[in-house]
């Protein structure tokens, strides 16, 4: 029962916050989403990672290998999709990105929030990051069919990330009011992301709905083992295991589409996919939750 009650109070302020943006659409309601996303990828989420990697009190030995692991995850799971998606036949540039690249901003962030508090934030960050610097490079490199990855030196989330490891690697910090600036920028991110899902998921138009909740709990199934297995192989702590797993493990991301859209690949697949592994997250989430608490 404890358990039980742990995980719904885990999920249920994602789920709450999604609906709330959901609902208010629907009601008719007016949400610049462009805004809202471009502020918070560019100012709030970077200064979330930022602050939550200066301040993480993670052992050097622990962060290298969650970061080792993280490295090895995506790498496993880039393979993996892409031999999955050349067998099936599928379009390189629609499928392989969303089946590699989850939501760990919206969704992983705050679960490991929730359920683990600073120090699964702190962990949750480490992945988040890794996964960040694949997808802006590798990831919009596929999806553009040949872009140029060093597009991503103009992200400013890659440069929180980077900034964020080098104050955690040296042990700097910043003077407590510039600290306590980003630290109250960065806490509207997650609010603020998980209401822009809501909203994101009541305008998506989808078809092929059967094909996407097939793809989506193969994602599942899939990601799952893979950082299940690659958490075990490099020994981390309980909380760093769950965080991997949890991180990998999370429904595709809203991005996924927005890339798909700009860069001129079926976005119509993708917002289908978005939706039926967001839809089936209902279930799943809960269920990795319990297996990894």
């Amino acid at each position: 029962m404890n358990l039980v009650l742990t995980v719904l109070q885990t999920v249920a302020p994602v789920f709450l916050l999604a609906a709330f943006g959901y609902v208010w659409v629907k009601s008719g309601h007016e949400y610049r989403i462009n805004f809202v996303t471009k502020l918070t990828m560019t100012v709030s989420v970077p200064c979330l990672i930022f602050v939550a990697l200066m301040e993480t009190e993670i052992d050097p030995a622990a962060l290298t290998a969650l970061s080792l692991a993280s490295v090895v995850l995506y790498a496993v799971l880039t393979l993996a999709a892409a031999g999955a998606v050349y067998v099936l036949k599928l379009p390189q540039r629609t499928w392989l990105a969303p089946l590699v690249f989850s939501n760990t901003g919206n969704v992983g962030l705050p679960i490991a929030l929730f359920a683990f508090g600073q120090a699964g934030l702190g962990y949750a960050v480490v992945v988040f990051a890794v996964m960040a610097i694949w997808s802006f490079t590798f990831g919009i490199w596929v999806v553009s069919g040949g872009g140029k990855p060093w597009h991503a030196a103009k992200e400013p989330l890659l440069w929180g990330t980077v900034l964020g490891g080098i104050f955690l690697w040296q042990g700097w910090t910043l003077p407590e009011f510039m600290t306590n600036t980003l630290r109250l920028t960065g806490q509207m991110a997650i609010p603020l992301m998980l209401i822009t899902l809501g909203v994101a998921l009541a305008r998506l138009t989808t078809k092929g709905m059967t094909r996407a909740v097939v793809m989506a709990i193969a994602k599942y199934i899939l990601c799952f083992a893979v950082a299940w297995v690659t958490g075990r192989a490099f020994g981390l702590n309980d909380v760093a295991f769950a965080c991997l797993v949890l991180q990998a493990a999370m429904p595709v991301a809203v991005t996924s589409y927005m890339l798909a859209e700009k860069y001129g690949a079926d976005s119509e697949s993708v917002a289908a996919l978005v939706v039926a592994s967001t839809l089936l997250s209902v279930i799943a989430l809960p269920l990795i939750l319990a297996a990894v608490i």
